[in-house]
């Protein structure tokens, strides 16, 4: 930003100032207790875009507050990387980018205080659903998943035949709510997959059946990919018909040869363990080396 006399009280004294705002303050009351002049305080609402949106507080840790487009100001002008200040703020630099291009001025320049009111503005609830609010947009999606389009086709066959109706258009999300929501009708329109239920959404969760502290594959000994030392081994695990049987299966890389383990006590984990222990020990050491297990649930 410009360093004429407005821009030169430090990031903190601004931040300020539109917090009062947002409080209820008026301008020149606001910037008397900042500590600057009510045309300092004018020339900064104006620099915003000339409104001070209501700030309901942070709906989420995904989304930028007003300290990370501060800091995002702050770097450009510093003349950072996107990638740097998006390590300083702990965000993707995907999202910094979004940011830069979704919210800056109309003259290109960053600014975080108007960038701040742009965003909170899009995020004016509550919001009509789209699919909800249009009979033409409705009965066509419906159609569609009558003949078993999938939301995914139906949304690119919408952007295709519909590229200047923004009305006529929806994505696979929205698609996808309003069918759940019973906004498209219980029978006339589903799922080609039979369901009817959201399947829970599991993107940064953990997987509850992955094994704790497990040694990955390209941990293992060098020589196991070459193949040339005997005595390393790959296990897995046959489970039969309704699940009322299995059977382990150990072979060796180098020579292909292949030994069954018996598991007439059940195929759990120490179950399985013990049967290896057992049924292995008439190996000899020296082709008793590594084992490296397949990565089931089971």
């Amino acid at each position: 930003m410009p360093k004429y006399a407005p821009n030169k009280m430090p990031t903190a004294v601004k931040k300020r100032y539109f917090e009062l705002l947002r409080e209820g303050y008026k301008g020149a009351a606001a910037a008397r207790v900042v500590g600057v002049s009510a045309s300092c305080g004018s020339n900064w609402f104006i620099e915003a875009g000339s409104m001070i949106v209501p700030d309901p507080g942070p709906v989420s840790p995904r989304f930028l507050t007003q300290n990370d487009r501060i800091a995002i100001a702050d770097g450009l002008h510093a003349k950072q990387t996107v990638k740097e200040i998006a390590a300083a703020i702990g965000k993707s630099f995907q999202t910094v980018y979004r940011e830069i291009k979704r919210n800056a001025k109309p003259d290109g320049s960053y600014h975080p205080w108007w960038a701040h009111n742009q965003a909170l503005l899009r995020r004016h609830r509550p919001k009509e659903e789209k699919i909800c609010g249009s009979e033409p947009l409705r009965t066509l999606v419906r159609e569609k998943l009558t003949e078993k389009w999938s939301p995914q086709q139906i949304a690119r066959y919408l952007a295709r035949e519909y590229t200047h109706d923004s009305a006529m258009r929806a994505c696979p999300e929205t698609i996808y709510r309003a069918l759940f929501a019973g906004l498209l009708g219980r029978r006339e329109a589903k799922l080609r997959t039979g369901r009817t239920r959201r399947r829970k959404q599991r993107r940064g969760v953990p997987t509850l059946n992955k094994i704790k502290n497990m040694t990955l594959i390209h941990e293992r000994p060098v020589e196991v990919n070459d193949r040339k030392i005997p005595g390393h081994w790959e296990g897995d695990l046959i489970i039969g018909r309704g699940q009322s049987s299995a059977i382990g299966t150990l072979v060796e890389r180098t020579t292909r040869y292949v030994h069954l383990i018996h598991l007439p006590h059940g195929w759990k984990a120490p179950q399985v363990r013990n049967a290896l222990i057992t049924q292995t020990a008439h190996i000899p050491p020296q082709l008793r080396k590594t084992l490296t297990w397949d990565q089931g649930r089971e």
